[in-house]
Parts: structure tokens; C-alpha cells; sequence
């Protein structure tokens, strides 16, 4: 898999029927290896040890309703309250965020009511600030830390 702009993690992988799977410490258990996926994992290593956000407060790819439709969010961490305190979406490093990636997660957005947005395709990070009385976003060079 590709180098990305991620610290460096150790993984445990697997190989089965000759598909490797990584395995994802939130989900608990062994995942195809995609591309996207890839950029997963490097994503939760990194709020996990370097952000030293709690696994506890962490959600991986669960299902919402948008619109009427089902969408599946990347990464979501809960502030302890249980409201949302960030969204993530990944991308293959193979895909370029463009303006359409940002209409997704704020798409998204509308339904959750996150603090924080990230946007990363393993290479390029963007974070976002929300401002919903001024109905605007910031970007950011980082997030914060988990206080």
C-alpha cells in the first residue's frame, strides 16, 4: 500500500483466500484492505495516539438516513455528552478533494450537527471549524486535541 502523510502505525493484517484484511481496532475485526480503507485506519491510529481521542468515543462506517437515502459515514467522535464532536471522511490517496467531497460531508453534516470536519485522502488533511449561528465553517491547520 502507499506511503501516506500519516505518522507510522503498526497494523495486523491477514491474508484469507488471497484478499489481506487489516484489522480495524475499533470494529474489532479483520477488514478487506482497500485503498480507502488504507486511509481508514491510518485516520483512527492517528486520533487515537496522536490526537489521544478515546476509542470509546469513536463510531466506524455506520449507516445514516439523508434525504431518505442511506449513507455511511467514515469516522465519527462523540464528545462524552454523546453529541458529535467530529466527522471524518476518507479518500482513496488516488482521489482528489475537490469541492464535491466537501458538499458530501456537509451534506452529512446537515444531519449529525458535528463541531469539527476532516476531510483526508491519506495525503492532504483539511480540517473545519462549524459556526452554525453564522452559518459558516473555518478551516483549520489541525483539530484540537482530546482534553
Amino acid at each position: 500500500m502507499q506511503k501516506l502523510n500519516f505518522p507510522g502505525y503498526q497494523f495486523r493484517f491477514k491474508n484469507s483466500e488471497n484478499k489481506v484484511s487489516i484489522f480495524d481496532r475499533i470494529r474489532k475485526k479483520f477488514i478487506i484492505l482497500t485503498p480507502e480503507e488504507w486511509v481508514r485506519q491510518h485516520t483512527i491510529h492517528y486520533l487515537i495516539e496522536e490526537k489521544k481521542y478515546p476509542e470509546s468515543l469513536i463510531n466506524v462506517e455506520k449507516l445514516i438516513q439523508l434525504n431518505g437515502l442511506n449513507k455511511r459515514y467514515d469516522i465519527i467522535i462523540f464528545n462524552p455528552d454523546g453529541s458529535i464532536f467530529l466527522i471524518v471522511e476518507c479518500k482513496s490517496a488516488r482521489i482528489k478533494i475537490t469541492q464535491k467531497v466537501f458538499d458530501q460531508i456537509a451534506r452529512y453534516n446537515l444531519a449529525l450537527d458535528s463541531e469539527y470536519l476532516m476531510i483526508t485522502n491519506g495525503l492532504e488533511h483539511y480540517y473545519c471549524q462549524m459556526n452554525y449561528t453564522d452559518q459558516q465553517y473555518t478551516f483549520l491547520k489541525n483539530i484540537p486535541d482530546y482534553k
